[in-house]
């Protein structure tokens, strides 16, 4: 059997698709076009399809807008880890300002990792509505219904 073949055969796992930016279709092909999420000018310039499955993934006009969604639960979830961290590590007192030391700390963590956070909602929100496909290399993806070309790029 050919290489090419054993790789088409096996499902990649979800959870280390979605954490390294892959299309929810194949999970092989690449989200985005750069893969540095820190080179700030272009860290979210993504591919119109996947390279490897032909997957669209800008479904429909602002189909990324609910990504505002998954991003907050990331922050929050974030917080309640290091609020965790804190407590546990350092502990919390109402007779000091600990609370305000993690607050800022808390504040630049979530800075720091916003680049991060920011593509890995839009790949959870992908995941949401574009399934893993086990046929990916012989169907061919769905061209998107509600797609309005003269909209493209217009936000």
């Amino acid at each position: 059997m050919c290489a090419n073949r054993l790789d088409h055969d096996h499902k990649p796992n979800l959870l280390r698709s979605v954490l390294t930016n892959k299309c929810s279709r194949c999970r092989r092909g690449d989200i985005y076009k750069y893969g540095n999420p820190y080179r700030l000018k272009h860290f979210m310039e993504m591919n119109e399809t996947c390279p490897v499955c032909g997957q669209v993934f800008e479904i429909e006009v602002g189909f990324f807008y609910g990504t505002g969604f998954v991003s907050y639960a990331l922050s929050v979830a974030i917080c309640v880890a290091t609020f965790i961290a804190w407590k546990v590590l350092i502990g919390m007192s109402l007779h000091d300002n600990r609370v305000f030391w993690w607050m800022a700390v808390n504040g630049v963590i979530l800075i720091a990792m916003q680049p991060l956070l920011m593509r890995l909602s839009r790949t959870i929100w992908l995941n949401f509505f574009v399934w893993y496909d086990p046929n990916w290399p012989e169907v061919s993806a769905k061209e998107p219904e509600r797609a309005n070309m003269t909209l493209k790029n217009d936000w």
